[in-house]
C-alpha cells in the first residue's frame, strides 16, 4: 500500500532528474514526479524540499511546490468554476487542474445546486482511486471553526453563504470579517422569499442571537419597514389588474402566496392590513379591489375577472 497520499504537504527528497519530464522526489520507498511546471524555486538533487501531493493529468501520484487552497484536515471556502453534467461541480483550489465535488455531495433538488460563481465550504477527501475529491463541509466541520455572535448583531444585516440549503429553512455561515471564520447562522423558510442554493451568498438581517452564539436569520426587513414594501408591491400588483381587482384575500391559503407575491401568510395580512386602514383597498368575498379613488371607478361597476389558474 503506498505511503504516500495525495492532499497532504511532506517533505521529500530530490533523487534524480528525468528531462523532459521533471524531478523526481523519494521519501526512501516510493517517488513522485515533480513536472517542471510544478516547481517555483530552484532545486538541486540532494535537497529536501515541501511539497504537495495531487494527481496529475495522466492520474499519476505528482508533486507540486505550489501550495494550493486546501489542505486535508482543513475546511475551506472554493469557487465553483465549471459543472459537469455526470461528475458534479469543479472547485478552483489553487493548482492546474481543479477539485471534483461529485454529485453524491449535492443537493437532489436541482434549483438547491451550486451555480458557476458560488462558493462552498469543503473538506478534503480520497476516492477509491486515491484521487482527491471535495466533500461539503458540514457543522461538525464548521462549528470548531465558527465563533459565538456577540450580542449587538441584533437587527443588523451582515452578509452569508449558505452550506446547507432545505425546503425547511437554510443554514449559512455569516461572514465575520477581522473576527474570523464566521458565526452559524439560520433562516427559516418563512423568512425567505424563495429557496436559496448551496453556496450562495446572501444578506440576511439578524433577528435573535441565541445563547449559543448561533443567530437566527431573515432575508426580509423588519415588520414595520417590510409592510411598507410589501404594501406597496401588493398596489402595483392591483393597479396591473383588470379592474383593480386580484382573487386573493385574508383567506387565501398560505402557500399560494407565497408562491404568487414571494411573502408569508402573515407579511400579506399586514400588508393588506396598511393598506385597508389607509383606504387604499377593500376586500369583498375572497376578493380584493382597489378603492375607487385610485381606479377611477368602484372595482364593484363590473364583474371581477375570473380567479387565475
Amino acid at each position: 500500500m503506498p505511503r504516500l497520499r495525495a492532499g497532504e504537504v511532506v517533505t521529500l527528497d530530490v533523487a534524480r532528474e528525468v528531462s523532459p519530464n521533471g524531478y523526481f522526489l523519494t521519501d526512501g520507498h516510493q517517488d513522485v514526479l515533480l513536472h517542471y511546471s510544478e516547481i517555483t524555486d530552484p532545486i538541486q538533487i540532494g535537497d529536501s524540499i515541501d511539497v504537495f501531493l495531487y494527481h496529475d493529468t495522466e492520474d499519476r501520484l505528482a508533486a507540486t511546490m505550489r501550495r494550493p487552497k486546501l489542505l486535508s484536515g482543513e475546511v475551506g471556502l472554493l469557487e465553483v468554476v465549471d459543472i459537469h453534467p455526470r461528475y458534479g461541480v469543479f472547485l478552483e483550489m489553487g493548482l492546474g487542474r481543479n477539485l471534483l465535488l461529485p454529485y453524491s455531495e449535492l443537493p437532489e433538488l436541482e434549483e438547491l445546486r451550486p451555480q458557476v460563481g458560488d462558493s462552498v465550504f469543503v473538506t478534503l477527501a480520497n476516492d477509491r482511486s486515491g484521487r482527491l475529491i471535495a466533500k461539503l463541509a458540514g457543522e461538525a466541520d464548521l462549528a470548531p471553526k465558527c465563533f459565538h455572535a456577540p450580542d449587538d448583531w441584533r437587527n443588523r444585516w451582515v452578509d452569508a453563504r449558505v452550506y446547507k440549503p432545505l425546503q425547511m429553512g437554510t443554514f449559512v455561515v455569516c461572514e465575520g470579517g477581522v473576527l474570523g471564520f464566521g458565526a452559524i447562522g439560520f433562516i427559516p423558510a418563512p423568512d425567505r422569499p424563495r429557496l436559496l442554493r448551496l453556496g450562495e451568498r446572501v444578506r440576511v438581517r439578524v433577528t435573535f442571537v441565541r445563547e449559543d452564539g448561533r443567530v437566527n436569520l431573515s432575508l426580509r426587513q423588519q415588520k414595520e419597514l417590510g409592510r411598507t414594501e410589501d404594501a406597496e408591491r401588493l398596489l402595483e400588483f392591483l393597479r396591473g389588474r383588470p379592474n383593480g381587482a386580484m382573487p386573493y384575500s385574508d383567506e387565501t391559503p398560505a402557500d399560494v402566496i407565497a408562491a404568487k407575491f414571494g411573502i408569508s401568510k402573515a407579511a400579506f395580512k399586514r400588508a393588506l392590513g396598511k393598506l385597508m386602514r389607509e383606504n387604499a383597498v377593500y376586500q369583498k368575498g375572497n376578493w380584493t379591489y382597489l378603492a375607487a379613488a385610485d381606479t377611477g371607478a368602484s372595482a364593484s361597476d363590473g364583474v371581477p375577472p375570473q380567479p387565475e389558474a
